[in-house]
C-alpha cells in the first residue's frame, strides 16, 4: 500500500476517474460525477494499490475562529475507502499520515464532521456536539447565506498546545 499526497492541482486524469468512481461508491447520495461535495479540498492523500486509487481523504487548510481566536485547522473530508479494501487499516494508515502532517506544520486542530465516529474515536478525536457552527452555504456552486447551528457529528483532535473550548466556532469558510 502507497500513500501519496497530492496538491488538488496537481491530480491527473486516472486518478481523478478513481476518485469520482470511489466517493460514487463510498457515499452514491451525495456524489455523482464530480470528487468534490461543495468545494474542492486543497489536497488529497491517496491510498493506492498496484497504481490504483483504493483510499481517498480531502485536506482542507484553514484559519478558523473558536470564540474569537484565530486557530489553524486542517480539516479532513470524505476520508473513504472502496469496500473491496475496507478493513485493512488503510483508513488508519490516512489519519496517521494527517496527524503527522499537522504535528510537522504547526496545525492547532484536526476538524471533521462524521456519522459514524467509531474510526475517529480509536484515533484520539473527541465530539464536540455543543459548538455552534457558523459557516458559508454553498449549494450547486452558488453561495446562499451563512449557516448558524449546532451540529452534533463535529469531531476535533488537539494537535499542540491550544486546547478546544466550548462556544462559537467560525469556520471562515464553507461547511466540510
Amino acid at each position: 500500500m502507497e500513500i501519496i499526497f497530492k496538491k488538488e492541482w496537481e491530480i491527473q486524469e486516472k486518478e481523478n476517474l478513481e476518485i469520482q468512481y470511489l466517493l460514487q461508491k463510498c457515499f452514491p447520495e451525495y456524489f455523482c460525477n464530480r470528487t468534490y461535495f461543495k468545494q474542492i479540498p486543497h489536497f488529497r492523500l491517496l491510498a493506492k494499490k498496484d497504481n490504483t486509487v483504493v483510499g481517498q481523504v480531502g485536506l482542507d487548510y484553514r484559519m478558523m475562529s473558536l470564540n474569537n481566536k484565530p486557530i489553524q485547522v486542517l480539516g479532513i473530508i470524505d476520508l473513504c475507502i472502496l469496500p473491496s479494501f475496507q478493513g485493512q487499516k488503510i483508513g488508519s494508515q490516512l489519519l496517521q499520515y494527517v496527524e503527522k502532517i499537522a504535528l510537522e506544520n504547526h496545525i492547532d486542530f484536526l476538524l471533521l464532521f462524521a456519522d459514524n465516529p467509531q474510526l475517529y474515536l480509536k484515533h484520539g478525536f473527541k465530539k464536540c456536539s455543543h459548538n455552534m457552527i457558523h459557516w458559508v452555504k454553498i449549494n450547486e456552486h452558488e453561495t446562499l447565506g451563512i449557516g448558524k447551528e449546532i451540529i452534533p457529528e463535529l469531531m476535533i483532535k488537539e494537535i499542540h498546545d491550544k486546547k478546544w473550548e466550548e462556544g462559537i466556532l467560525d469556520m471562515l469558510g464553507y461547511l466540510y
